[in-house]
């Protein structure tokens, strides 16, 4: 009995620590995007999303963003799994995101909109291999978070359940705006909402587990 004791105690231990990357992944993607927006010339936050802070001098340091916040997530992936605790359709589409994310680091996305300097102003008449399976992975990634949203909206409780339905309506806001200022400054603000959100319930199903 001792023993399996131990070995649930350190089960519970591996569960905690793969979820408690996914509670730390929001907050530092985050931080370090927006540290970035701020102080590299030349970008906009109306115009340029996150993913071309991968581009030019320096874009090492938002590659290895997405990468290494992809990698906690689907850590925390593998934990939720293991908790069994919101089903089996939430670890999978955490998965499915945390996997975008780290394709969204990989295959960086093509310069455009003056950035960085020296680029087109407006969209690249051609887009390069990398850049279309960027798009693939955020159209891969972003959704399934979002989707995530709503099925925890069925497993959890009371406000819980409500603010985790609101986070993925609010996600979906800036889509019919997509390629326009507004959609960017609402990309934005969906992107807050979601990160956090999600490092949020993991911060709680961590705590339960």
């Amino acid at each position: 009995m001792t023993t399996l004791r131990h070995t649930d105690a350190r089960a519970d231990t591996t569960t905690g620590l793969l979820l408690g990357c996914g509670v730390l992944a929001g907050p530092l993607y985050l931080v370090t995007g927006f540290a970035q927006a701020f102080t590299r010339e030349g970008f906009d936050l109306t115009r340029h999303p996150f993913s071309f802070l991968s581009l030019g001098e320096g874009g090492w340091l938002q590659i290895a963003n997405f990468v290494l916040c992809g990698l906690l997530f689907l850590a925390a992936a593998i934990g939720l799994r293991r908790t069994g605790g919101v089903g089996s359709a939430v670890p999978v589409l955490i998965g499915l995101f945390a996997v975008g994310m780290i394709g969204g680091g990989v295959f960086v996305a093509d310069p455009a909109f003056g950035f960085p300097a020296g680029a087109p102003e407006g969209q690249p008449a051609e887009l390069s291999w990398h850049g279309v399976l960027h798009g693939v992975a955020f159209f891969a990634a972003f959704p399934a978070l979002v989707a995530a949203f709503f099925v925890l909206a069925r497993k959890l409780t009371g406000p819980w359940a409500r603010a985790s339905a609101a986070a993925g309506v609010l996600s979906l806001a800036p889509m019919p705006f997509m390629g326009t200022e507004v959609g960017t400054v609402l990309l934005y603000g969906a992107a807050t909402v979601a990160w956090l959100w999600v490092s949020a319930v993991l911060a709680k199903l961590r705590s339960e587990s």
